[in-house]
C-alpha cells in the first residue's frame, strides 16, 4: 500500500487582510506611507496573490530614495518571491539576488530569514548548486553569530525545512530540535512569550521527521511535548491527534487508535477550520489502510473510507480527493470486487499522478493486479512496467537522498568529535597537573610487570619448546639407530649363524674343499660384519647427542666400494656398479651408505628363485641433479608394496617393511628424492634424485 504523506503543519494567523490598495493620500509623511505601503505588501505576500504583489512591489520604488537600502532589498524580495510563485525563475533570481545585494548595505537585518530562505530553495529548484552552497554557509555563519534571538530560530527553521527538501532527514532534525531550544529561551522572555504555539508547532513538525525517519517511539515523545504548547490552537490539535493516530497504527495499538480517532472526530465536530477537518479525513485514510495492510479487515477499512467520502465535498482539498478514490480502490481490490477498484483506481490516477508520484506507483501496482484479475493481461503489463519505472526512479532518488543524509551524517559526527576532542583537551589540560605524573608512574609500574611476566614466560615458554624438540629428536634417534642395526646386521649375523648351524648339526653334508670354501666365506662375513659394526658404531655415536645429516663431499666410488664388500658373501646374486662420470656427492655419507645398504639387500631378497638374479647400480648427473639408481631382474612387485616409502602413516613390523620405513625416513633427511618403477617379470628400478 502507498505511503500515507503527512504534510508539515504550519501555523496559520488568525487574521485575515484584505487586498485593497492603501490610500496613501490620507498619511503625511513619506516614512508613514512607506510603513503602509510595507504592510500592505507583506499581505499579499502572505496571502500569495503574486500577481498584485508584482504591481504593488514595483510601485514601491517610486517612494523610496535612492540611499534607503533597506527597503530596495525589501521591494525587490517582493518582486522576485512573486516571480519564483510563477515559476518565472530567472527574474526570480535576479531579483532576490538584487535583494540580498542591498540588504548587505542595510544597517537592519530584519528581512534576513525570509530573504535567504527563498534564495536557498530557488537555488535548489533552479539547480545553482554553487550559489546554494555559498548561501547554506552563510546561513550557518548567521546562526553561529546572531544575538537575535528570533532570527537565529528562523534561520535555523529554514535550514530545516531546506534539508526536508532534499531528504537529509537527519540534518533537519538537527536544525529543528536547535530552533525549538531557541524558541524556549525566547519564550522565557518577555518579548516573546506568545510564541508558544509556535514551539507546539514546530515538534508536530519534528514529530514528521521522527515517523519518516522510523523513529516511533521519539515521534511519540516529540508529539506528547507539542501537545502542552498548542493545547489552545485547535488546528494544531487537530494535527497532534492525527499524528497519535500514524503513530499508534505503527506500533499496532488498536485501543490507542480509536481513542485519538474519537478525539479527534469530537474535537473537529465542535467547530474547525478547513486544515482541521483534512487531518481528520487523512485519519479515516490512515486508519483504513491499517486495516486493510495488517489486519486484513477490509469491510472494517471500508467504513473508515466511505466516512471520509460523505465529509469530502464540504471538506477534502482535491488531492484528498484523489486519496480517497485510491483507497477505495484498494480497499475493493482486497475484496475481489475488481470492477468497482477499477473505477476508483481509475478515478484518482489524474490528480495522484499531479501530486504524489510515490502514490502514483502504487495506484499503478493495484491498476496491475486489478487487470490481471480481469484477465486483461495486455493493461496489467502496461501498468506494471509503469509501476517499475517509476519504483526505480524512486529507488535511484532515495538512494542520492541516503547518500547525502549520510554525507551528512558524517559531517555531524566530524563536528561533534571536533567539540568533544575540544571540550577533552580542556578538561585534560586542568587535571593533567594532579595526575599526569601519578598516571605515568601508574602505568610504567604496570608495563614494567606485565613486561617482566611476559619476558619470563616466553623464555620458559621457549626452554619448554627446546625441550620437547630434544626429546622428540632423541626418540627418533633411537628408532634410527635400532633401524640401522637390525638391518645392516641381521644379514650378516644370519649367514654367520647358517654356517656354524650346518657346521655343528650336519658336518658329515660338507666335504674338505665345501668346508674350506665356508670357512673362508664365514670369515670373509665376519670381517665384514666387524667392519660394519665399527662404521655403524662410529656413526651412531657421532649422532647419539644430534641425529642430523653431516653433509659433505664424497665420491660414489667409495659408496659403491663399500656395497661390494658388505654384499661380496652373496655368490648368487651378480652385483655390477657403474659410474661413468667419476661422480661425487655433497651428502651425508652415512646416512646415504644405509640407504644403499638397505635398498641392495631388498633387492637380493627379491631376487630369491630368479635364474641369473643380476643387480646393476648407476650413478649419473643432469641439470646439476645427481642420480642413483638400482635395477633387478626380479619378478617386480605391486605399488602397494612400496606404499611405506611414501606414506608416513602406514603401519610396518620388523619383518613387513621396516626397511622402506627407515630408507624413507633417512632419504627425507637428506631432501633425497625417491622414484620406483616396477613392472611384473621385468623387474625394479629404483632411483634416488639428490
Amino acid at each position: 500500500m502507498r505511503k500515507q504523506i503527512i504534510l508539515l503543519l504550519t501555523f496559520i494567523t488568525c487574521f485575515t487582510y484584505g487586498q485593497k490598495e492603501p490610500n496613501l493620500t490620507k498619511y503625511k509623511t513619506s516614512k508613514e506611507k512607506l510603513q503602509v505601503w510595507v504592510t500592505h505588501c507583506d499581505e499579499l505576500f502572505e496571502n500569495g496573490n503574486t500577481e498584485l504583489l508584482k504591481k504593488r512591489a514595483r510601485k514601491g520604488f517610486t517612494l523610496l530614495k535612492k540611499d534607503d537600502f533597506e527597503h530596495l532589498s525589501l521591494f525587490n524580495f517582493y518582486l522576485g518571491s512573486a516571480f519564483d510563485y510563477l515559476t518565472e525563475v530567472d527574474s526570480a533570481v535576479y531579483y532576490l539576488e538584487k535583494s540580498e545585494k542591498y540588504l548587505n548595505k542595510s544597517s537592519n537585518k530584519k528581512n534576513t530569514p525570509r530573504l535567504y530562505k527563498e534564495l536557498l530553495f530557488v537555488y535548489k529548484n533552479v539547480g545553482l548548486i554553487n550559489k546554494r552552497e555559498r548561501l547554506i554557509l552563510e546561513y550557518k555563519k548567521i546562526v553561529d553569530t546572531t544575538k537575535q534571538v528570533n532570527q537565529k530560530y528562523l534561520l535555523q527553521e529554514n535550514l530545516a525545512d531546506y534539508y526536508i527538501s532534499i531528504g537529509q532527514y537527519e540534518t533537519s532534525l538537527k536544525y529543528y530540535l536547535n530552533g525549538i531550544q531557541t524558541r524556549k529561551k525566547a519564550l522565557n522572555s518577555k518579548s516573546l512569550k506568545k510564541d508558544s504555539i509556535g514551539i507546539g508547532v514546530k515538534l508536530v513538525n519534528i514529530t514528521d521527521i521522527f515517523l519518516n525517519l522510523e523513529k516511533t517511539d521519539q515521534g511519540l515523545e516529540s508529539i506528547k511535548e507539542s501537545e502542552l504548547y498548542i493545547k489552545d490552537y485547535k488546528t494544531g490539535m487537530a494535527f497532534v491527534y492525527k499524528y497519535f493516530i500514524a503513530i499508534y497504527v505503527n506500533k499496532d495499538n488498536i485501543g490507542e487508535i480509536e481513542k485519538y480517532y474519537n478525539k479527534l472526530s469530537k474535537l473537529v465536530n465542535s467547530g474547525a477550520d478547513n486544515k482541521a477537518w483534512d487531518a481528520y479525513l487523512a485519519s479515516d485514510l490512515t486508519i483504513a489502510d491499517y486495516l486493510i495492510t495488517k489486519k486484513k479487515q477490509f469491510h472494517s477499512a471500508l467504513k473508515y473510507i466511505n466516512h471520509a467520502r460523505s465529509l469530502a465535498p464540504k471538506y477534502a482539498s482535491t488531492y484528498m480527493l484523489g486519496s480517497i478514490d485510491y483507497m477505495s480502490g484498494e480497499a475493493y481490490l482486497a475484496l475481489k470486487q475488481y470492477d468497482k477498484a477499477l473505477f476508483y483506481l481509475k478515478k484518482a490516477e489524474p490528480i495522484v499522478k499531479e501530486d504524489d508520484p510515490d502514490a502514483y506507483g502504487w495506484l499503478k501496482n493495484a491498476l496491475s493486479k486489478t487487470y490481471a484479475a480481469k484477465g486483461l493481461w495486455e493493461l496489467a503489463y502496461k501498468n506494471m512496467s509503469e509501476y517499475s519505472e517509476i519504483k526505480s526512479a524512486l529507488q535511484n532518488e532515495a538512494s542520492e537522498k541516503n547518500i547525502a543524509e549520510m554525507e551528512a551524517k558524517y559531517q555531524n559526527n566530524v563536528k561533534k568529535q571536533e567539540i568533544q576532542n575540544k571540550n577533552l583537551q580542556i578538561e585534560v589540560a586542568k587535571k593533567q597537573k594532579y595526575y599526569f605524573i601519578g598516571g605515568i608512574l601508574l602505568l610504567a609500574i604496570i608495563g614494567s610487570l606485565f613486561f617482566y611476566q611476559s619476558r619470563n614466560r616466553k623464555r620458559n615458554n621457549e626452554k619448554l619448546q627446546l625441550l620437547n624438540t630434544e626429546l622428540d629428536q632423541a626418540n627418533k634417534a633411537k628408532t634410527r639407530f635400532f633401524s640401522i642395526l637390525n638391518h645392516d646386521l641381521r644379514g650378516p649375523v644370519a649367514n654367520l649363524v647358517f654356517f656354524l648351524q650346518l657346521q655343528k648339526e650336519s658336518p658329515e653334508m660338507l666335504d674338505e674343499e665345501s668346508t674350506k670354501r665356508m670357512q673362508d666365506k664365514t670369515i670373509a662375513g665376519a670381517e665384514n660384519l666387524l667392519h660394519s659394526m665399527e662404521d655403524i658404531l662410529q656413526w651412531s655415536k657421532s649422532q647419539m647427542e644430534n641425529f642430523k645429516p653431516q653433509p659433505k663431499n664424497i665420491s660414489v666410488n667409495s659408496l659403491f666400494e663399500d656395497t661390494k664388500i658388505h654384499f661380496s658373501s652373496e655368490e648368487t646374486v651378480q652385483i655390477t656398479f657403474e659410474n661413468k662420470q667419476n661422480i661425487q656427492i655433497n651428502t651425508d655419507e652415512n646416512y646415504l651408505k644405509t640407504i644403499i645398504r638397505n635398498l641392495t639387500g631388498n633387492a637380493i631378497k627379491a631376487l630369491d628363485g630368479i635364474e641369473n638374479p643380476s643387480i646393476v647400480w648407476k650413478t649419473w648427473q643432469e641439470n646439476n641433479i645427481s642420480y642413483l639408481s638400482i635395477t633387478d631382474n626380479g619378478k617386480g612387485a605391486s605399488d602397494e608394496q612400496f606404499k611405506a616409502l611414501y606414506d608416513e602413516k602406514e603401519v610396518v613390523g620388523i619383518k613387513t617393511g621396516l626397511g622402506l620405513h627407515l630408507i624413507r625416513d633417512l632419504a627425507k633427511a637428506i631432501n633425497c628424492k625417491i622414484e620406483v618403477n616396477s613392472n611384473s617379470n621385468q623387474g625394479t628400478t629404483v632411483t634416488l634424485k639428490l
